[in-house]
């Protein structure tokens, strides 16, 4: 490409400032010269973003001595994940998908507005034939990147699934840009409990990780997660099938019992009453959460017993039950990324979630496997 080539190219090209915490439309011309010697455009407003940004932005960067690299090599990991940059810069959301309020500059205001009314919303019913619609879609993207997992893939691959899925559906990942997260989805492997940032690890044969995935249409989210087994090693783990089948069972459990007038504090009775029952351990540090045009709102789900969530069910509203279950201690770590939360003892983890709709005499799981969803449950190993 000639030198006149490429000015006319950059002219015809719509530029964003490539700082999360900005994203705004621009014209400037100032490029991250690291990512340019590695043939990406990223522009940016000005040498002020491009400074602002540059700790979450050095991510994106390759080491010229490896093909990938641990960016924390000081932490003390509880387990043998570890991140493995660099990060893949992921493709600009077309214009012509609706984005939540977020999606520019990571700052999800309506959300953080909300948080101080403390108030539960109802949903209309054109809203509630909405939210079904997106959470149909969602469960299609969720199982197309599980249909995908095997042993040799990486997490990155599984997310680049994840935004041509959405993409393809006409709708905006949700995870991308919330308070600055990189990546359309959350995969957690092994000991990482939840909030994993895909990458360049590699799966292996014998281990879990969970797909979290939320998608954003109609100005609605759609958010579910399953775990799934890698390979036919993980089958065969005795320990790691009792954990993933009664994290599976625990949490519809706690489903088959919303409906109208029911306290949300009770989940957490039933969900840690199963896992005691079969010697794992419920995490406390993260909960469901109320959802609608909102990606997180109220009300808060916990999944422990004897816990304060307040307020019960009520017909119309919309919330996800989520319970992480760990095979040994409750107790999380979290890495110096800000978002990847793992086992303080290196023992793994697993989730399950649906989006869940209360009805006038019961609820349903809008985000709810068919019989085509890939993984699904297995049978207890003698």
């Amino acid at each position: 490409m000639t030198a006149e080539e490429t000015k006319n190219d950059d002219q015809e090209e719509a530029r964003y400032c490539a700082s999360p915490v900005c994203g705004k439309k621009t014209t400037s011309n100032l490029k991250c010269p690291i990512c340019l010697k590695n043939g990406a455009k990223q522009y940016f407003c000005s040498s002020k973003c491009f400074r602002e940004s540059w700790h979450l932005h050095k991510a994106y960067h390759p080491k010229e001595d490896a093909e990938s690299y641990n960016p924390f090599p000081e932490f003390e990991f509880s387990g043998d994940i570890k991140p493995a940059y660099p990060l893949t810069i992921e493709p600009q959301v077309p214009e012509s998908i609706q984005r939540p309020d977020y999606s520019r500059d990571g700052r999800p205001v309506s959300e953080i507005k909300n948080d101080k009314t403390n108030k539960v919303r109802v949903l209309s019913s054109e809203e509630i034939e909405k939210m079904r619609v997106v959470c149909k879609l969602g469960r299609e993207v969720l199982d197309a990147a599980a249909a995908a997992v095997r042993p040799g893939i990486t997490t990155e691959d599984l997310d680049k699934i994840i935004y041509k899925e959405a993409i393809k559906r006409e709708a905006y990942p949700s995870p991308l840009n919330y308070f600055n997260y990189p990546k359309s989805v959350c995969t957690s492997v092994n000991e990482v409990i939840c909030h994993g940032i895909p990458d360049k690890t590699v799966l292996k044969d014998g281990d879990i990780v969970n797909l979290d995935v939320t998608i954003y249409k109609f100005g609605l989210h759609a958010d579910l997660n399953e775990t799934y087994y890698v390979g036919e090693k993980a089958k065969q783990n005795k320990e790691l099938v009792n954990l993933v089948e009664t994290t599976r069972e625990a949490t519809m459990k706690a489903i088959s019992t919303v409906r109208p007038g029911i306290p949300f504090r009770h989940f957490g009775d039933l969900i840690e009453a199963h896992a005691k029952k079969h010697n794992v351990s419920v995490v406390r540090t993260y909960c469901g959460h109320g959802i609608n045009n909102l990606f997180h709102c109220q009300p808060d789900i916990l999944h422990y017993a004897r816990n304060k969530s307040v307020g019960t069910c009520k017909a119309g509203i919309c919330f996800t039950i989520e319970p992480m279950l760990n095979m040994g201690t409750y107790r999380d770590i979290m890495w110096p990324d800000n978002w990847t939360a793992a086992t303080s003892d290196g023992k793994p983890s697993a989730q399950f979630e649906h989006t869940l709709l209360v009805t006038e005499d019961g609820v349903e799981i809008l985000t709810a496997r068919n019989m085509h969803s890939p993984g699904g449950p297995i049978k207890r190993l003698p």
